[in-house]
C-alpha cells in the first residue's frame, strides 16, 4: 500500500493535512517546531506527526523506515534549503515527490505602484540597506529568524517594530536581539486588511517589509492596507532557486494523489442564488459559500460576478455537464454552482438538487429578478403571477387577461418584442409593461410603456417585465355561447355538445391538443382556454375553416392556436407527439388517423363526435380492434327551446355521439 509523507509547515501545508483527514487517509507529517505542531493539531486526525527540524540524512532515513512511496513538499518558499534536503531524500529513496507551489502576488498590481510607494529587493539585507537612509517607524513582517539583520540599521531600536509568531521559540529570539516588548506583535497570520492596517496606524509605519508570501501568505491584503495606512511597501523577492522545478498547486496534487492512494472523496455542492449580477446583491451566506468553496462552476456571465474570488472555476451550466466535470475532478471537495437570480425562480437549481441528491447539495436563495425589479418600481410581488419565456413557452397573454400583475423573464429581446406583438393580437394593447434591462449593473435600464410603445424601445440583453393590467377579468369557461364565434358557412359543434366533449378530453394546464376537422375551430378555442399552458392544432384541409379558426382565436385572445392545412394523417406527421386528439372529422380516414395518433403517443387521450350512424359503427371497430383503454360512448341529445306566438316550443337537434377512450389515468 502507498505511503504518504507530508512536510506541512505552511498554511497549505495544514490545508492538504485536514483535506487527506477529511478522505480518511493517514499520511506521516513532519513540522519543524513544537507551535507547528500545535498548529496543526486540530487537523491533525489521524495522521503521526514527526517534529523537529531533519536534516536530508534524517529525512531519508524516515522515508526508509516507515515505508513512504509518496512525499509532498509544502514548506514555505523561502525554505530553499529545507526543500533541496527533500528533493535530494526523494532521490536517494526512489520516492514520489510533488512540490507544492504557492501561488505568487506580483507587486506590481501593489495600488502605490508608480507612485514611489514600493521598493522591491532580493534580501532582507538589501532592504536594510534601502531603509538606512530613511526615516519614520518601520513594520517588519519577514519572521523571527530574520531580525537579527535589522540590528544593522542605525537606530533600529526605535524604528523598527516586528510582527513575528505567538511562539516561545520567536519571542525569545526577539528578546535576545534586544526587541522591547512594546516593539513586538506576537499573532498567527494570515491577517485581514483591516488588521494589517491598524497594525501600520499603532505603530505610525511609515515602512513595510514583508515577503512575496502570495494570496496564501496574505500578501494582497498586506498591500492594500499598506497603500490605506500611506506606507512604503518594501517587498522581498522570493529567492530566484526557490522553486528548482515547476511546481504544482495544491489541487493538482490532491488530483494525482486521489489516482495513486486510496482516497475516495466525498464531494458537496452548494447551490448559490448570486442575484442580479452585482456581488453587492448577493446575500453574505452565499458569498462565503462561494468564497469557501474549492471550484466555482457557472455560466460565463455569472462567473464574472465573483471574479474576485481566488481560485479555480469552470464555465458551464448543464447539470450533466457539471457533474462529470466534478466526477473527472475529485480535487474538488467542494463546488459552487452558481446560477442568476434566486433558485427558486425558474432556475436549473432543481434539476442540479436531482442530480447530485438532497444530502449531497445545499442550496443558497438570491435576490431574484422579479423581487428586485418591484422594489425599484415600488410594487409589491406578492399577488403577481411569475412567468418565464427565456428558452420556454408560455402564454403570456391568457396569465395577462386574467391577472393584474404579471412578472416574465422574457430573455432576448426578440422574445420580448414577441410577446408585445402576442398582447396586441390578445386586444391587451392597454396594459403597462415595465422592463427592467442589466439589473443592479451601472448600466441598469428600467422603460415603461404600452405593449406597442415598448415594442420600438431600446430593450436588449436579458429583460424582466413586469406587467399591469388593471381590468383583468376572468376567462370565459366551457359551453362559450354559439354566438360569440365567428361562424361563416360551415357548420359548427354546438355549445352543449363542445361542453361535454371538452370535459371527457380530461385536459390539462400544458396539454398539446389536436383538433382534427377544426372547422369554425370553436373547439379549439375551448381547448385552448383550458390549455394555457399549452398548444392546440387546428387541422382541416379546406382554407374556409383555417381562416375562420384564425379568426375566432384572435377574437378571443388566444395565442397558444396554430392553424394547420392539410388530410390527416399525413398533415400530422410533422407535428409535435399529443396528449389529447379532438375527432371532429376524418375525411373517410379515422382509422389510418388514430393509428398514427398511437403512434406518436400511446398514451393519447381520444374523443370522438359523431352523428352519422355509420361513423359510429366505424370508430367503434376501430377501438375494439386496437383495444384501447376507457372506451364510452354517450349519446346527446339536445333540444332548444323557440318562440311561437305566445308558447315556447322544444326544438330538437341533430343527436351526437361522443366517444372517448385512451389517456393514462380516467
Amino acid at each position: 500500500m502507498n505511503k504518504l509523507l507530508l512536510f506541512a509547515g505552511t498554511t497549505e501545508g495544514r490545508e492538504m493535512a485536514a483535506w487527506l483527514d477529511r478522505q480518511g487517509v493517514s499520511a506521516h507529517v513532519c513540522v519543524a517546531t513544537e507551535y507547528g505542531e500545535a498548529l496543526l493539531m486540530p487537523e491533525a486526525g489521524r495522521h503521526f506527526i514527526h517534529r523537529g527540524r531533519l536534516t536530508c540524512d534524517e529525512m531519508a532515513e524516515l522515508m526508509r523506515r516507515e515505508g513512504i512511496t509518496h512525499v509532498v513538499d509544502a514548506t514555505h518558499p523561502y525554505a530553499v534549503d529545507v526543500s533541496l534536503n527533500i528533493k535530494k531524500a526523494c532521490e536517494e529513496t526512489g520516492c514520489i515527490r510533488y512540490r507544492l507551489s504557492r501561488e505568487s502576488s506580483d507587486p506590481a498590481g501593489y495600488p502605490g505602484k508608480g507612485s514611489g510607494r514600493l521598493i522591491r529587493v532580493s534580501s532582507i539585507e538589501e532592504a536594510v540597506n534601502a531603509l538606512e537612509h530613511t526615516q519614520g517607524n518601520i513594520l517588519v513582517s519577514t519572521g523571527a529568524k530574520e531580525l537579527g539583520k535589522y540590528t544593522a540599521l542605525t537606530g533600529w531600536q526605535d524604528r523598527v517594530y516586528a510582527r513575528i509568531l505567538s511562539s516561545r521559540e520567536s519571542l525569545t529570539a526577539a528578546e535576545e536581539l534586544g526587541f522591547p516588548g512594546s516593539h513586538l506583535i506576537c499573532m498567527q497570520g494570515p491577517f485581514s486588511e483591516e488588521l494589517n492596517t491598524a497594525m501600520l496606524r499603532a505603530v505610525s509605519a511609515r515602512y513595510f517589509v514583508t515577503k512575496e508570501s502570495g494570496t496564501a501568505g496574505g500578501f494582497p491584503e498586506k498591500s492594500r492596507a499598506a497603500a490605506k495606512a500611506g506606507a512604503v511597501l518594501v517587498v522581498v523577492s522570493r529567492p530566484s532557486s526557490s522553486e528548482p522545478e515547476q511546481g504544482l498547486s495544491e489541487y493538482e496534487i490532491r488530483r494525482l494523489l486521489c489516482r495513486e492512494l486510496p482516497v475516495s472523496v466525498k464531494q458537496k455542492v452548494a447551490l448559490i442564488g448570486i442575484g442580479m449580477g452585482d456581488p453587492m446583491n448577493m446575500t453574505r451566506e452565499a458569498w462565503e459559500a462561494c468564497r469557501s468553496a474549492d471550484v466555482r462552476i457557472g455560466a460565463e456571465r455569472v462567473l464574472a460576478s465573483v471574479s474576485g474570488i481566488p481560485g479555480p472555476s469552470f464555465v458551464e451550466y448543464r447539470g450533466e455537464e457539471i457533474r462529470k466535470y466534478l466526477k473527472e475532478h475529485p480535487e474538488y471537495e467542494s463546488a459552487a454552482v452558481l446560477v442568476s437570480g434566486d433558485t427558486g425562480f425558474f432556475s436549473g437549481a432543481k434539476n442540479t438538487v436531482k442530480l447530485f441528491g438532497n444530502d449531497n447539495v445545499q442550496v443558497f436563495a438570491g435576490v431574484s429578478s422579479a423581487a428586485y425589479l418591484c422594489t425599484r418600481l415600488g410594487e409589491s410581488w406578492e399577488d403577481a403571477r411569475l412567468m418565464s419565456i427565456h428558452g420556454r413557452r408560455m402564454n403570456i397573454s391568457a396569465a395577462v387577461r386574467t391577472n393584474r400583475k404579471v412578472i416574465v423573464l422574457t430573455g432576448k429581446p426578440d422574445t420580448f418584442r414577441d410577446m408585445c406583438r402576442d398582447l396586441i393580437r390578445s386586444g391587451l394593447e392597454h396594459v403597462r409593461i415595465s422592463a427592467g434591462m442589466d439589473l443592479s449593473y451601472e448600466n441598469e435600464k428600467i422603460l415603461t410603456g404600452t405593449p406597442e410603445t415598448m415594442m420600438d424601445a431600446d430593450v436588449s440583453g436579458l429583460c424582466t417585465a413586469l406587467i399591469i393590467n388593471d381590468s383583468p377579468r376572468a376567462d370565459l369557461s366551457g359551453g362559450i355561447a354559439d354566438e360569440m364565434f365567428v361562424r361563416g358557412n360551415l357548420p359548427m359543434t354546438k355549445a352543449e355538445v363542445r361542453c361535454i366533449s371538452v370535459s371527457k378530453l380530461h385536459l390539462l394546464p400544458d396539454s398539446i391538443c389536436y383538433d382534427i376537422g377544426c372547422g369554425t375551430g370553436s373547439v379549439s378555442v375551448e381547448m385552448a382556454i383550458h390549455c394555457p399552458e399549452g398548444k392546440v392544432y387546428a387541422v382541416d384541409r379546406n382554407p374556409e375553416a383555417l381562416l375562420l379558426t384564425g379568426q375566432n382565436a384572435e377574437r378571443f385572445g388566444l395565442v397558444n392556436i396554430e392553424t394547420v392545412q392539410g388530410t390527416a394523417p399525413d398533415v400530422l406527421e410533422q407535428l409535435p407527439a399529443p396528449t389529447h386528439a379532438f375527432i371532429g372529422g376524418t375525411a373517410g380516414n379515422m382509422e389510418s388517423i388514430i393509428e398514427l395518433l398511437l403512434k406518436k403517443n400511446r398514451n393519447v387521450r381520444i374523443v370522438i363526435n359523431a352523428i352519422a350512424l355509420e361513423t359510429v359503427a366505424e370508430a367503434v371497430r376501430v377501438l375494439r380492434r386496437l383495444s384501447l383503454p376507457g372506451q364510452e360512448t354517450v349519446c346527446v341529445n339536445i333540444a332548444r327551446a323557440r318562440e311561437m306566438g305566445p308558447y315556447h316550443l322544444m326544438t330538437g337537434m341533430n343527436p351526437v355521439y361522443v366517444i372517448s377512450c385512451g389517456g393514462e389515468a380516467q
